[in-house]
């Protein structure tokens, strides 16, 4: 079949011809790039309206309804940079931010500053900080799997401006010289806590890894499995988030920091609004999907 490629206003780019009704639109995209017609296909975006639903790279010309002489919009989404680089810079930042200022208090604070002892808590929340983004990196490596391969590289200076400076504001004030610990009872609850939800956080990745084959995108409704950290999958559709919020609500109770209590608001801020997107997604996707969950706190929101 031919097909026709247009560009986001309408006007003609290019006719690609003898496209097989089994050919991905991946591609098709392929076949634009070689054409000369467009950027390498990561940069583009392809849609049967100008501004309707981007296609799926994985589906058929067919499945995509795409037939003889249809029209097809392209997009040039700019720069891209891969989704794990991505990951890897934000969560790589973090972890060196934060052991620069305990490692080398007397930079920061002055050269007095190393002869202080640092409270146990200190040390505790050094080691919190450090496993987290640590297990981020590894899952990163290891455990995900992306639906979408690139994102725009101007996202990452964004990604990372949040990310490096939080670590700086919170390890600023958390390894200061003046700090100010709470109570034991107060540090090992609190580390408690933020210990198992670390280990929910990582055992909902692991069941939504298992969702999905890999090298697809491929979407089923979650449901918990034997691991009794996965049943908040009866409550929420994202509980990956649920269990971040849990973890530095217990890193900010335990440190008793307000700037650690900033970035856990800014931080289930940014999660309801995503979640509460894949909330409605999965209900226009999935006729029988569960009706009592919420997309992130349980019973609320």
């Amino acid at each position: 079949m031919e097909i026709e490629i247009v560009n986001s206003g309408g006007k003609h780019v290019t006719n690609i011809s003898t496209v097989p009704e089994n050919a991905t639109v991946l591609d098709l995209k392929k076949r634009v790039h070689d054409a000369g017609k467009g950027p390498y296909p990561g940069r583009q975006l392809l849609r049967l309206e100008a501004k309707g639903k981007p296609l799926n790279d994985t589906d058929t010309i067919t499945a995509a309804g795409i037939t003889a002489g249809s029209k097809v919009y392209l997009k040039d989404l700019g720069p891209q940079i891969g989704w794990a680089t991505v990951f890897l810079v934000e969560y790589a930042g973090p972890l060196f931010v934060y052991l620069w200022f305990y490692t080398r208090p007397a930079i920061v604070y002055g050269s007095g500053a190393a002869e202080k002892p640092y409270a146990q808590v200190v040390t505790i929340a050094a080691g919190c900080w450090a496993a987290h983004y640590a297990k981020r990196i590894l899952e990163t490596l290891f455990v995900h799997r992306f639906s979408h391969s690139t994102m725009p590289i101007r996202n990452l200076f964004k990604n990372c401006g949040y990310y490096w400076g939080f670590a700086a504001f919170v390890a600023y004030h958390v390894n200061h010289p003046l700090y100010t610990a709470p109570g034991n009872l107060q540090v090992y609850i609190s580390l408690g806590f933020f210990i198992l939800s670390e280990l929910g956080n990582l055992s909902i990745h692991l069941l939504l890894r298992d969702l999905r084959p890999a090298n697809s995108t491929v979407r089923k409704i979650p449901y918990p499995n034997s691991n009794p950290l996965t049943s908040l999958f009866k409550y929420v559709s994202c509980p990956n988030y649920t269990y971040e919020f849990y973890s530095w609500l217990a890193f900010t109770v335990m440190t008793q920091c307000l700037p650690a209590g900033l970035f856990t608001l800014a931080g289930v801020y940014q999660m309801t609004v995503w979640a509460l997107g894949k909330h409605r997604n999965y209900k226009k996707e999935f006729e029988k999907y569960p009706r009592g969950r919420k997309s992130i706190i349980p019973f609320i929101i």
